[in-house]
């Protein structure tokens, strides 16, 4: 595994690059999780089948450049979303996606096969849209098109938003307690992975406030129904039928709204990417790349 850093306008992202020579993988992980929540085992199974696959601190988390911007205020934001208003952040999903496009290009890859979850999921759609030449294929897990009629159950938000932890063990407790609340209820959670991902995001540094501008971008952003069916990238769109942060039908709607989409609901999945799940998981991402270049060269 290689460490690095790259320079995209005035941000610095910092990645991790695992494999060398294979088919480019990128993987966006979700709203203010750093690299490390891509398990180091699954990503494993990527280079295993001939992948070399990147992941990245977002801006504003982690080990990428910090903002210094206002910081909003979720309830209010929530409120006016909820309104129907206009809400204002100190930068979009669309900023976001140009960081990763502009990653991709830094890394010599020109394109690549995107993968991204949750608001990583969202970020990959506006990569699609707005960086189509960037994108092979487009895998998003657990996301949604954006709108009011897919907005998350009390009780996931009310995990989401648990006061930021103080400690390094207090971060690894707050990531298993995150993830017994939102992920897989029918399939096993590795609470112990999950507290080693939290403690090791607390050693590198957590940041509240970027994750609550990650927040605000996702509400400032609105939706993407009227966008989607340009997006003529190919696209997998897999999402837990037990997900309480976005229902399933925010994932199938998805698929509905894209040309080139192909669904893939999985039973009992919450908002997670439970152990026992990587291999269905793994093999639908790698057949749905394998297809994206086949049609490329036909």
């Amino acid at each position: 595994m290689k460490t690095g850093r790259v320079r995209v306008g005035d941000i610095e992202l910092a990645y991790d690059w695992l494999g060398d020579g294979g088919v480019p993988l990128v993987l966006i992980m979700g709203i203010g999780a750093q690299r490390v929540f891509w398990e180091d085992d699954f990503c494993a199974h990527f280079v295993d089948r001939g992948y070399q696959v990147v992941r990245f601190d977002h801006r504003d988390i982690g080990e990428s450049s910090r903002l210094d911007a206002p910081v909003p205020d979720p309830r209010k934001l929530l409120v006016r979303a909820m309104a129907g208003a206009k809400v204002t952040a100190p930068y979009s999903l669309s900023d976001m996606a140009g960081d990763t496009a502009g990653l991709i290009t830094e890394l010599g890859f020109g394109a690549a096969h995107v993968v991204g979850v949750s608001l990583g999921g969202m970020v990959g759609q506006h990569l699609a849209i707005e960086h189509p030449g960037r994108v092979r294929s487009l895998t998003s897990i657990m996301s949604t098109p954006g709108g009011r009629r897919y907005l998350p159950e009390p009780r996931a938000l009310g995990a989401l938003f648990k006061p930021a932890p103080r400690s390094e063990e207090e971060a690894g407790t707050h990531a298993a307690e995150l993830f017994g609340a939102i992920g897989s209820q029918a399939w096993p959670v590795d609470a112990e992975a999950l507290r080693a991902a939290g403690r090791a995001a607390y050693r590198r540094g957590v940041s509240p406030k970027g994750f609550l501008r990650h927040f605000a971008a996702v509400l400032a952003s609105g939706n993407r129904r009227d966008r989607l069916p340009s997006v003529h990238v190919p696209t997998l769109v897999i999402h837990g039928s037990r997900d309480p942060m976005f229902p399933l039908r925010a994932g199938r709607d998805m698929a509905r709204m894209m040309p080139d989409a192909t669904w893939l609901p999985m039973a009992g999945m919450g908002h997670d990417l439970p152990r026992a799940l990587w291999p269905a998981l793994v093999g639908a991402i790698t057949r749905h790349a394998s297809r994206a270049d086949a049609r490329a060269k036909s």
